[in-house]
């Protein structure tokens, strides 16, 4: 462990919560975008491991750092809603939520490291550190506990026909046409970060869907096989799971918890672990 870099993801942390934690995120996306260009260009990965997924902008850290001070922000009466990740924390003129941004982006530091460095499991294990950092943070500022507080008994997680319909639809498409980029050109993050950046448009207010997830996992199942077909369907089967784990731990609560990174790590693990 590099403490260096621990002090540095504390900064990214603080960045990210005084950003908001979606702004931040696109910022990843467009990072990785220029990080792929310099890989396809013949240069090195500094860009991608050192910046759009290092202590800067890493979703571990920036990401998870905006979402804890959010819900910290929520529950001492600044933010109206413990989930909002849009908003930037800069806003309340606070100097206490983005502590807490960079505290967490050093746990999300942490995590990784014990995920990836000591632990070496086979998923991807920035995503797996995005999900253990929010449920530390429903945990341990939140209220609603893990899966929310819903009045309705009748709640239902699995999509209804017409919606799941589209799910598939939608990442089919995007997932064979992000899976023949991939096998082409060799750029696993590349349709990552084009969709993310894509987010854009939703922090614009524009009802713009995450679709990370999709990218992310269809080119790591593309990459694994060479089969465009079988990352197309990963991707069909990324979009309906996030929306599965959307209704589940991301509804009636009062902090994020993200399922397109509950998505990614999931579904990496059976690419990455079995395929």
């Amino acid at each position: 462990m590099d403490i260096i870099m621990l002090l540095t993801a504390i900064g990214g942390g603080i960045f990210g919560a005084t950003l908001g934690a979606l702004p931040a995120f696109i910022l990843t996306g467009f990072v990785a975008i220029a990080g792929n260009v310099v890989v396809a260009c013949g240069g090195t990965a500094d860009i991608l491991g050192g910046v759009a997924f290092g202590s800067f902008l890493g979703p571990h850290i920036a990401f998870a750092g905006g979402v804890a001070a959010a819900a910290w922000a929520h529950r001492y009466g600044e933010l109206e809603a413990g989930g909002d990740i849009l908003t930037p924390l800069a806003k309340y003129n606070s100097m206490k939520p983005i502590l807490v941004g960079g505290v967490f982006g050093g746990i999300g530091y942490l995590l990784n490291y014990l995920f990836a460095g000591v632990l070496a499991l086979p998923t991807d294990t920035v995503a797996l550190s995005v999900v253990v950092s929010g449920f530390i943070v429903r945990f341990a500022i939140g209220r609603t506990g893990p899966m929310g507080k819903c009045e309705d008994k009748t709640r239902v997680l699995f999509p209804e026909a017409m919606h799941a319909g589209f799910l598939i639809v939608f990442g089919l498409g995007l997932g064979i046409v992000v899976s023949q980029i991939t096998v082409s050109t060799g750029l696993v993050t590349l349709g990552f970060g084009i969709s993310a950046a894509s987010l854009i448009f939703a922090q614009a207010g524009f009802p713009a869907p995450a679709s990370h997830h999709i990218s992310l996992v269809a080119a790591l199942a593309a990459s694994a096989t060479g089969n465009i077909f079988i990352g197309a369907l990963f991707g069909a089967f990324a979009a309906v799971l996030c929306e599965v784990y959307q209704r589940t731990f991301n509804s009636y609560c009062d902090s994020h918890i993200d399922p397109p990174a509950f998505t990614i790590f999931t579904l990496a693990f059976i690419i990455l672990g079995l395929m």
